[in-house]
C-alpha cells in the first residue's frame, strides 16, 4: 500500500514538474513576443512623429504660397473672395419625409434621445 502511494506521489511530482517546465517556456515565449511588440510600437510611433514633422514642414504657408505662385499658370489659383462662399439658405436640405427614421436612438453624453 505504501509503495503504491510512493509511486503515485512520484508520478504526481513528475507530472507537475513537466507542467511547470512547459508553462515556464510558454511564459518566456509570451514575454518575448510582448517585448517585440513593444519595440515595434515604439518604432512605429517614432516613424509617425517623423512623418508628422515632414507633413508640417511641407505644409508651411510660405512654401505653399511659393508653389502656388510658381504654378499659377497651370493651376489658376486665386485668393478666396467673400462672394465665393454660399449662404445657409442656398443649402438644399432633403424634406423631412425623405429622412430615414431612427429606429434605435441612443443616449449621447447624458442627453435624452428624441423619439421620432
Amino acid at each position: 500500500m505504501r509503495s503504491l502511494f510512493y509511486v503515485l506521489t512520484a508520478l504526481a511530482v513528475i507530472g507537475l514538474a513537466f507542467w511547470a517546465y512547459r508553462e515556464n517556456y510558454r511564459t518566456q515565449a509570451a514575454l518575448s513576443k510582448a517585448e517585440q511588440l513593444q519595440h515595434e510600437i515604439a518604432r512605429t510611433r517614432q516613424r509617425l512623429r517623423v512623418l508628422n514633422a515632414e507633413w508640417a514642414y511641407l505644409n508651411r504657408p510660405e512654401r505653399l504660397m511659393e508653389l502656388a505662385e510658381l504654378n499659377f499658370d497651370k493651376l489658376g489659383l486665386l485668393p478666396l473672395q467673400p462672394y465665393q462662399f454660399g449662404r445657409i439658405d442656398q443649402v438644399a436640405y432633403p424634406p423631412k419625409d425623405e429622412l430615414l427614421p431612427i429606429l434605435n436612438p441612443i443616449e449621447v453624453s447624458g442627453m435624452e434621445a428624441d423619439q421620432p
